[in-house]
């Protein structure tokens, strides 16, 4: 990992050696060693950082950008009739082009002191609308949801490269070694399109890959003892274990795979006592329960899994992302009213109590928000009240860490069809990220057959000077 230039020490051999002792255990213990050698963080960050945590709020299926933050009222206008001639040929499928333009759903308003357009789908969060810096010009390459769900996580439409998570754990490791870097909390519908790649470590060791975890009393599963085994026995058992799975990685020459799951092992015995108290969300004041919706039946399950995320951030995990949406999610195919009503109830609660609760810990300053989805949709009805995928001009927003809040960057053309003005790449997306986090992406590289691989690819991508300014 090219991450910052080597000291030369006396323990440089040690940490070589546990280095070459199999990918991610290496870089953990050589993490752990040089803290205790030295009182520092082994991880250095290229220049001084406005974030040190993300939460990413993964919206799957694609939330309709022309319904929610990108408002467009050539839309009503127009309503009902086919798409000018002078847009060109659109990349949609089932010949959608065709069909006419459908108006917005549901009605923008200033919001703030900012003015700041919002849907009234979003009430909420429109209260928020002074800390939001709405990105209205993300454009991506697939109208596919695998491909996209793959390209805004890892940064590439094909399966097999690392997730931004896992570029960040690498690159930064945990604030706690007693929890992982990188965690996930999946929508318990389950059914991501793409899977858990989407999370995964890619060409990256196995360690990196994003923990899954889960509210309620068993946050991993097996992760507690058999009842019955005393502390004492577990430890001698381990002791045991981790003596023959060294023994069995020299004889192997340090196999990535045994190496990741001694150290998820390893992990999940130091996870034993913080995990289960930190996913313990009955601690928490019934006034902090009623911010995040857990006292209502529509906003209960992703108001625990946003007051969920809150706490793993303060436990010093360094990267949450948590999905909204199962199989099919925000896609809303047939009917945009019926599907973004229901996504939009069960979220826009608990997501404005995740910024309160943010703001007022003073989290806030240091910790950036993320909320989008894998795509838009198009200005074109489908199956006469429905979208299809738009990849070719979305919204993000962003919050926290310094951003600059109530206002737009980029736009899309007079429709919401295309990203038009100040356009962003995921690439750029992603080195703007990462910027935020102190880490240039160039620098951030591993060697993998035969070449310096990076999370913003090998084209040509830099930070967004207007968004983080």
């Amino acid at each position: 990992m090219h991450m910052h230039p080597t000291n030369q020490s006396h323990s440089q051999s040690r940490r070589n050696f546990l280095a070459g002792a199999g990918g991610g255990m290496g870089m953990l213990a050589c993490a752990s060693l040089a803290q205790a050698e030295s009182g520092s963080d082994v991880h250095q960050r290229h220049f001084a950082p406005r974030a040190k945590r993300v939460i990413w709020l993964f919206m799957h299926g694609g939330p309709s950008h022309v319904d929610l933050f990108d408002p467009k009222p050539a839309l009503s206008k127009y309503s009902g009739q086919p798409l000018p001639e002078s847009f060109g040929n659109v990349m949609t499928r089932r010949d959608v082009k065709k069909n006419p333009l459908l108006a917005t759903i549901r009605r923008f308003r200033p919001r703030g002191q900012s003015g700041l357009e919002i849907s009234e789908f979003l009430p909420n969060i429109a209260d928020h609308a002074d800390d939001l810096c709405v990105i209205r010009s993300m454009h991506g390459d697939s109208v596919n949801h695998p491909q996209s769900v793959y390209q805004m996580n890892t940064g590439s439409i094909l399966m097999g490269s690392p997730s931004v998570g896992s570029w960040v754990a690498y690159g930064l490791g945990s604030e706690n070694q007693n929890m992982p870097a990188f965690v996930v909390l999946p929508d318990p519908g389950g059914g991501l399109k793409g899977g858990p790649p989407a999370w995964g470590n890619g060409y990256l060791p196995a360690s990196f890959q994003g923990v899954t975890m889960r509210p309620g009393a068993s946050p991993i599963l097996d992760l507690q003892p058999q009842p019955g085994v005393t502390a004492q026995q577990q430890k001698h058992d381990l002791s045991l274990i981790h003596k023959l799975n060294r023994r069995h990685l020299e004889e192997r020459d340090s196999d990535d795979r045994l190496t990741a799951r001694v150290k998820a092992y390893e992990l999940a015995f130091r996870m034993q006592s913080e995990a289960p108290e930190l996913v313990d969300i009955q601690q928490e004041t019934q006034q902090t329960k009623q911010m995040y919706g857990i006292d209502q039946k529509e906003t209960r399950e992703f108001g625990e899994r946003c007051l969920l995320a809150r706490r793993m951030l303060e436990s010093g995990v360094r990267f949450v992302q948590l999905y909204s949406g199962d199989t099919n999610g925000w896609d809303a195919h047939a009917n945009v009213d019926k599907n973004h009503t229901e996504y939009c109830q069960r979220t826009d609660k608990p997501i404005a109590g995740l910024l309160q609760d943010l703001k007022q810990r003073g989290l806030m300053e240091d910790t950036l928000v993320i909320w989008g989805g894998e795509f838009g949709r198009m200005p074109m009805s489908e199956q006469g009240k429905g979208r299809d995928h738009n990849p070719w001009g979305y919204s993000v927003w962003l919050a926290g860490a310094g951003i600059r809040g109530g206002r737009a960057y980029g736009a899309t053309d007079e429709i919401g069809l295309r990203a038009v003005t100040d356009k962003v790449s995921v690439n750029d997306f992603h080195a703007t990220l990462l910027h935020l986090l102190g880490i240039d992406h160039n620098n951030l590289t591993h060697f993998h057959n035969g070449l310096d691989k990076r999370l913003t690819g090998p084209d040509e991508a830099d930070f967004i000077e207007g968004i983080i300014s």
